[in-house]
């Protein structure tokens, strides 16, 4: 019985597209060149939004909805990994750690591997207050099993893991020391999703909700839609698997392994909203468990310059997320 309603459940969850994905919910303030956002709200109550550019720019808001400002970059000076990259940092991941926010960034440059997973800290998120500690030994060269990109945290019974990956051999993770700042002693890297017929996972992030891990992740082309428009449906689009354990195996929502092309749609291409992807999950005090991202409005462009930054609420009552 119990595999009937998981696999009726999972039917249901397949038919998203058919009833129609909500539109963004309002964004005020700037609301632009938010690629790769990644959210955190202090305990005064103010969001802040930290996303890949500009040495990491970073705005801040009384509400997820904004108005949201610019406060400045994250790391101005860029970051004092020795690879090229290193003024042009990306895919950003903030986490509260006790007392001490911690930052992670990739430097890298597009289409290859000479890639490092960085990590700043601070104890207050404010413009001007982060110290770069550099790498965290999370690296890749030309030839590695994965592009060291695209970090997110995540404290699992008290250990902390770093997810990581994009495209080669997709995502991987790697349990981290109990400061997280550097890969924990002697731990090796383990491969958690992957397609081997089109590689082009990046961007996870996992999230607990009831007994599970959820791992959701970009799946498609992020960028250079105004030069380099994909085949319609190979554009970004936001997947997800689960697992009872943060390491794995996770599975799709018919039971298919993440490492073997499963995924299911939490998210893709619909109405105005065009490649939505970079994905992460907050719970919200005041607006519960929120999916946000960045998208192309097509409406008034495809150039990533004009990102926009996108939320909505997120539903897990059936067991899967549904938008």
């Amino acid at each position: 019985m119990m595999r009937i309603a998981t696999v009726v459940l999972g039917f249901l969850s397949l038919l998203s597209p058919v009833f129609g994905y909500s539109n963004p919910e309002a964004c005020s303030g700037t609301c632009t060149n938010t690629h790769d956002p990644s959210i955190i709200r202090r305990s005064d109550g103010t969001y802040f939004r930290f996303s890949t550019g500009g040495k990491i720019a970073v705005h801040t808001a009384p509400d997820i909805s904004g108005p949201w400002t610019y406060k400045g970059a994250a790391l101005p000076s860029g970051s004092i990994i020795d690879l090229d990259g290193n003024q042009d940092l990306w895919a950003p991941d903030v986490s509260l750690v006790g007392s001490t926010y911690y930052l992670y960034y990739s430097v890298s440059a597009f289409g290859v591997q000479d890639s490092a997973i960085g990590v700043a800290t601070s104890t207050t998120l404010d413009v001007g207050t982060w110290t770069d500690l550099g790498a965290t030994g999370v690296q890749s060269s030309s030839g590695s099993a994965y592009n060291a990109i695209d970090a997110n945290l995540i404290n699992a019974g008290g250990t902390y893991y770093l997810t990581f990956g994009s495209f080669w051999n997709d995502i991987y993770q790697i349990p981290m020391s109990s400061t997280p700042k550097t890969i924990a002693s002697n731990a090796a890297a383990s491969q958690i999703a992957y397609d081997p017929v089109k590689t082009d996972e990046e961007g996870a992030f996992i999230y607990k909700n009831g007994n599970y891990y959820y791992l959701f992740y970009s799946k498609g082309q992020c960028c250079g839609y105004d030069a380099n428009k994909p085949a319609a449906g190979s554009e970004y689009k936001i997947m997800v698997c689960r697992s009872t354990s943060v390491t794995g195996g996770f599975v799709d929502a018919t039971g298919k392994a993440c490492t073997s092309s499963g995924g299911t749609v939490v998210l893709e291409t619909h109405d105005n909203v065009y490649g939505p992807g970079g994905q992460g999950i907050y719970n919200d005090p005041n607006h519960g468990a929120i999916l946000y991202y960045h998208y192309v409005d097509i409406t008034i462009g495809y150039a990533d310059g004009q990102k926009q930054f996108g939320w909505n609420t997120i539903d897990f009552s059936s067991g899967w997320p549904v938008v």
